[in-house]
C-alpha cells in the first residue's frame, strides 16, 4: 500500500512474533528497509509513517480512548478541561497531544527521550505543545525537576509507552511525582503488564500506589489497543485516576 511516497509491507505468516519484535518493510525513494515497530527514531524520520503503520494499518485507538476517558471523568468532577496543565510522558510525534488540544486543553508540555520525536513534532504538529523537552526521566537532574515543578503541573498523560523498556517504572514514578496532589493521572498499559506474572515492574508499582492510596483509580477500561501484524487483538487497560501523594522512589 502506497502512502505519502512510501510503501509499507507487513510480514506474512507470522505467528510467534512478540509485540516488541514486530516489524515491517518500508520502501521509500528506491530504498527498502526493515524497521522494528519500537525503533521509533527510525519511524519518526519519515513523515506520516508512524500514523500509517499504527493508525491506518493496525487500527490503533489508544489516543482516542485515553483522552476521551479523561474528559469523561473531568465532566464528572468539579474540574474542567481549561484547568488542566498537562505533561505528556513519551509524547512521540504528538498524536496524543493533538487529541488533547482538540478537546480544549490549552497547556501541554511534551517529553520524550529521542530527538527524532521532537523533530517530528516540529515538522508535523508545531502548534500542539507549549514546550517540548528531550529528557531521560530515569536520570532527571535537580535543575530539571525544579523547572518542571515550577510549571504547577496537575495532569500526567502517558499513552502506549509503558512496559517495553521505553519508559521504565522509575521514569513513570518521577513524572507522577511532578503532578500536584489532587491532580489527574491518565495512562494505558498492556493488560499482561499488570498481571501477577509481569516482569516489567509495572504490576508491582501500580498495585502498590493503588493500595497505599497514592493513586485513586476512577476509571479502568479494557479495550483493543491495536491489532498485531498477524491480526490478533492487543489488549490494553486505560486507567484514569487522581493523585493523592508522591511515590517513594526507593520502592521502585
Amino acid at each position: 500500500m502506497k502512502k505519502n511516497g512510501f510503501i509499507v509491507k507487513l510480514p506474512e505468516d507470522i505467528d510467534a512474533l512478540s509485540q516488541d519484535e514486530e516489524y515491517c518493510f518500508v520502501f521509500n525513494n528506491g530504498d527498502k528497509r526493515k524497521i522494528r515497530f519500537h525503533d521509533y527514531h527510525e519511524i519518526y524520520k519519515i513523515p506520516g509513517l508512524y500514523e500509517h503503520i499504527f493508525y491506518d494499518r493496525l487500527k490503533c485507538i489508544s489516543h482516542k480512548v485515553v483522552t476521551s476517558s479523561l474528559m469523561e471523568e473531568l465532566e464528572n468532577s468539579q474540574d474542567t478541561v481549561y484547568d488542566l496543565s498537562v505533561i505528556e510522558l513519551g509524547a512521540g510525534n504528538g498524536l496524543v497531544g493533538e487529541a488533547l488540544k482538540k478537546k480544549g486543553v490549552d497547556s501541554i508540555i511534551g517529553v520524550d527521550i529521542i530527538e527524532e520525536a521532537k523533530d517530528a513534532v516540529s515538522r508535523d504538529r508545531p502548534d500542539v505543545y507549549n514546550e517540548y523537552y528531550i529528557k531521560d526521566f530515569c536520570n532527571l537532574t535537580e535543575q530539571s525537576r525544579n523547572e518542571f515543578e515550577s510549571k504547577n503541573l496537575n495532569c500526567l498523560v502517558c499513552v502506549a509507552a509503558l512496559g517495553f523498556g521505553d519508559i521504565p517504572p522509575y521514569a513513570f514514578a518521577n513524572a507522577f511525582n511532578l503532578i500536584s496532589d489532587g491532580g489527574w493521572i491518565a495512562f494505558n498499559i498492556k493488560a499482561d503488564f499488570i498481571k501477577d506474572s509481569d516482569s516489567t515492574g509495572f504490576s508491582k508499582l501500580i498495585n502498590y500506589i493503588i493500595e497505599k492510596g497514592q493513586l485513586e483509580v476512577v476509571a479502568n477500561d479494557s479495550y483493543c489497543h491495536r491489532f498485531s501484524v498477524n491480526g490478533k487483538s492487543l489488549e490494553y487497560v486505560a486507567i484514569i485516576g487522581k493523585k493523592h501523594a508522591n511515590i517513594p522512589l526507593a520502592m521502585v
